[in-house]
């Protein structure tokens, strides 16, 4: 027992040290793009029923960090701004897949062949759903209200940039990383080296396997990097490697309802059915490469830290990742922002109304619940609360209609009134 705890450790820790160094430095990148990022370019390049906006949101999308939750509300932002339906299924498709921190993780453990792959696979799919979309979608009907957009209202600055990076971001995948670095020391420990190579001896059967068990399953594009590190070492071919970086990022059951209810069935099927495709043609295409370009994986962890970079570098990373991830807990539950009453109106003409909005998973959620309700008229502060899934709005003659409209908008459940003061 002792025995196999130790060598649980030794995988967990290894798994931890050869991620860190570069898992901070996509959080930096992460925070960059969040902060200095021009959003107008958003809504700019992806306007139209063609081509080039599809591919202008997949552009887009392929570097930004955000999750198969998080991506949500900013693809259904975008279209209540005017984003045609197929850009917007384009940047659904590309932007769960990877993003800058997951392509440096990526590259760490899986080498330079899957770091440059991923992206471009990420791209190409997100293009074909975006012009399936547009030729067999639903058309789009009447322009919306203007009264969804992304996120401006965040101060430029290096202060933030580094809390967003370290902290928002952190919150929103650290639960995500660390299951995902649980179960791949798990998985390392469990099976044998040669498990698939002997038991899943036929290259397509692997990878069904792999996508059947990754569509429901949710997993952030860097929390999938560990375990597809270790399912590699046992033996699973590249191929199936890819299924499971694709599917298992882009898509979760949770999802589907939200897409179904807000782009349309034809839409969330198209979707659907362009990452299945996308990820079984790449996964055969990937399996015909020279299986020597992934030889420096298993090379670089058979717990060999000399290779990329130095090894007190990664661990003194590994240190100040978990730090970072315990403070993130510790600010959450512990310093979460309390809602104050603004000092613009008087405590008479203002009422304190909570409502119940479930969905909210992460702090990008978080921010596009309150940026948005923050927009209507009548309401001068809103906090939304990921623990309760609660949000208060303070202000003066309230329309919970509107209310509603914006938070369903976003794609989360208006669940009504809780309490009002």
């Amino acid at each position: 027992m002792i025995d196999l705890i130790q060598r649980y450790w030794a995988e967990l820790s290894g798994l931890t040290i050869d991620m860190a160094p570069y898992l901070l430095f996509g959080f930096l990148f992460a925070g960059i793009l969040r902060v200095f990022f021009p959003k107008r370019l958003l809504l700019k390049y992806m306007g139209k029923s063609n081509f080039r906006s599809a591919l202008n949101a997949s552009l887009l999308g392929v570097p930004m960090p955000l999750c198969s939750c998080g991506v949500l509300p900013t693809a259904l932002s975008l279209n209540q701004n005017g984003a045609s339906k197929g850009a917007t299924t384009s940047f659904l498709i590309s932007t769960p897949q990877t993003g800058v921190d997951s392509i440096l993780v990526t590259y760490s453990m899986l080498g330079l062949p899957f770091a440059v792959i991923r992206p471009i696979v990420a791209l190409l799919t997100g293009v074909a759903g975006g012009m399936i979309t547009n030729l067999v979608g639903e058309k789009k009907g009447e322009a919306p209200e203007k009264s969804l957009t992304p996120d401006e209202n965040n101060p430029r600055t290096i202060r933030f940039m580094l809390r967003y990076a370290f902290v928002e971001f952190l919150q929103d995948i650290s639960k995500w990383l660390i299951i995902g670095l649980l179960i791949a020391a798990a998985i390392a420990v469990a099976l044998p080296d040669n498990f698939f190579s002997v038991y899943i001896t036929n290259d397509y059967l692997g990878m069904l396997v792999i996508l059947i068990a990754s569509i429901p399953l949710y997993v952030c594009a860097t929390a999938s990097v560990p375990i597809a590190a270790v399912l590699l070492l046992k033996g699973l071919s590249p191929g199936a490697i890819l299924v499971f970086l694709m599917a298992g990022p882009a898509t979760n059951s949770a999802s589907f309802t939200v897409l179904y209810k807000t782009l349309g069935k034809r839409e969330t099927w198209i979707y659907l059915f362009t990452i299945i495709g996308g990820a079984l043609f790449f996964g055969l295409l990937t399996n015909l490469l020279p299986r020597e370009w992934f030889a420096p994986l298993i090379q670089h962890h058979a717990h060999d830290h000399s290779g990329l970079i130095p090894e007190w570098l990664g661990v003194a990373s590994a240190i100040l990742l978990v730090l970072l991830i315990i403070n993130g807990y510790f600010q959450k539950y512990f310093f979460s922002a309390s809602f104050t009453k603004p000092s613009n109106k008087s405590e008479s003409m203002q009422e304190n109304i909570l409502i119940k909005v479930s969905g909210m998973d992460c702090n990008h959620c978080k921010n596009s619940v309150e940026s948005n309700l923050k927009k209507l008229d009548n309401i001068q502060e809103v906090i939304a609360n990921l623990n309760t899934q609660t949000v208060m709005i303070a202000g003066d003659n309230i329309d919970l209609a509107k209310v509603k409209t914006t938070v369903e908008g976003l794609g989360y459940q208006f669940e009504g009134k809780v309490g009002s003061e």
